[in-house]
């Protein structure tokens, strides 16, 4: 067993370690609090290769997987940069469209995927499903040799940015001949479509979220939006489960590398500060136990969550799904849990320095809080360690 990273892996942290810094999380707030987006962050990790490692390199790419672009997502948190769209671009549009896109589609999007220059967001979540896939109510339906795509979204991130939505909707199997409109919902099967950001009949509204990001979330609306046949992601309606779950543990992955990288960050600032902040005869307060012990609580936690994030990672390389399903999930509660408990812990120890702007901590107060939530909750992910993992009955 071997937890150590390959050299050209090592080379590759450090890499995005030293642009990650170069910006920084004064750039990261900045950016936020004037409503503006990380373009030049994006567009410089995209012109070094590092928005593409997961992408084979025929199209562009650097031909490694989820566990390099995981590389680049802690790394970039740890320098105060989370850059949620790591999470959606690269990680899930581009490995659904690689693993069962087209070579049409292929060849289309991701070298703009690789390159930085094109975004796909990912829109799945309703208002009314919830984590129930099951029950999404958007809906394709065929028109001649068309898709007519009609519903809405919620909390999508990044629609304002990006050229193309990857839309999961619900298609009726009307192999029996069943006209698709009169399907129950039962009978409606999941597919995924690549829907341009300016198709006519897609319309978003912005949603005021109480998280600092430069990332916006949206609410989303199809109205009878018509798609040509080949939008449609694979060559059939086949490919559609296996489509969308095969985006599903990247992004899991993925987010606990940047809860994981968030977490660092803090517990960093919160030791250099703690280091060197002299109170009560000149003893720094790191000397305490009452401020020493939380913090390596944290680190503990933070590390911890690393190993998991690993272990998902490579196993989903391997190709061993069922296996990385349960580790993603896993690596995904672990380092949400650590996210949270190492920035609240670094404000406190900060004293009310840590509810300030200039001292780094309290800006991702909201994006932890949300990693306990996004893309699946804490209490989804206990459902289905209790069921898959402990063999327990489905409790929902």
């Amino acid at each position: 067993m071997n937890f150590d990273l390959t050299e050209e892996q090592n080379q590759l942290r450090d890499a995005v370690r030293a642009l990650g810094k170069r910006y920084g999380h004064r750039y990261f707030v900045a950016k936020a609090k004037a409503g503006e987006h990380t373009t030049e962050l994006w567009h410089e990790a995209g012109r070094l290769g590092y928005l593409g490692v997961n992408i084979p390199t025929e199209y562009g790419g650097g031909g490694g997987g989820i566990t390099e672009l995981a590389v680049v997502c802690e790394e970039l948190a740890a320098a105060g940069c989370p850059l949620l769209l790591l999470v959606v671009s690269p990680a899930i549009a581009a490995t659904v469209i690689n693993r069962h896109g087209t070579e049409r589609q292929r060849k289309r999007h991701l070298p703009g995927l690789a390159d930085g220059s094109q975004k796909i967001v990912f829109a799945i979540t309703e208002p009314q499903a919830g984590s129930n896939f099951h029950r999404l109510a958007t809906v394709a339906r065929r028109d001649g040799d068309d898709w007519v795509l009609s519903g809405q979204k919620c909390y999508i991130s990044g629609v304002d940015e990006a050229g193309h939505v990857l839309v999961v909707a619900r298609v009726a199997d009307t192999d029996d001949g069943a006209d698709s409109a009169d399907a129950t919902p039962q009978r409606l099967k999941p597919a995924l479509f690549i829907v341009p950001a300016d198709a006519s009949g897609l319309t978003w509204s912005k949603l005021d979220m109480e998280i600092l990001s430069p990332e916006n979330q949206f609410l989303l609306y199809l109205d009878d939006v018509r798609l040509p046949g080949d939008a449609l992601v694979g060559e059939s309606l086949d490919a559609g489960l296996l489509a969308l779950f095969s985006g599903l543990n990247p992004e899991r992955i993925m987010v606990a590398a940047m809860g994981a990288g968030t977490g660092r960050y803090a517990i960093e600032r919160a030791s250099k500060y703690t280091a060197t902040r002299t109170v009560w005869g000149g003893r720094s307060i790191g000397s305490h136990q009452g401020v020493s012990h939380p913090l390596a609580h944290a680190a503990v936690q933070v590390e911890l969550s690393r190993l998991m994030i690993q272990k998902a990672a490579v196993l989903y390389d391997a190709g061993r799904d069922l296996e990385a399903g349960v580790a993603a999930n896993m690596a995904k509660y672990a380092a949400g849990e650590a996210a949270a408990l190492a920035v609240d812990t670094a404000v406190q120890v900060h004293g009310g320095a840590g509810m300030t702007t200039e001292y780094g901590v309290a800006t991702l107060l909201g994006a932890v809080r949300a990693g306990r939530i996004a893309p699946v909750s804490r209490e989804m992910i206990l459902n289905f360690v209790a069921q898959h993992v402990l063999g327990q009955p489905r409790s929902y």
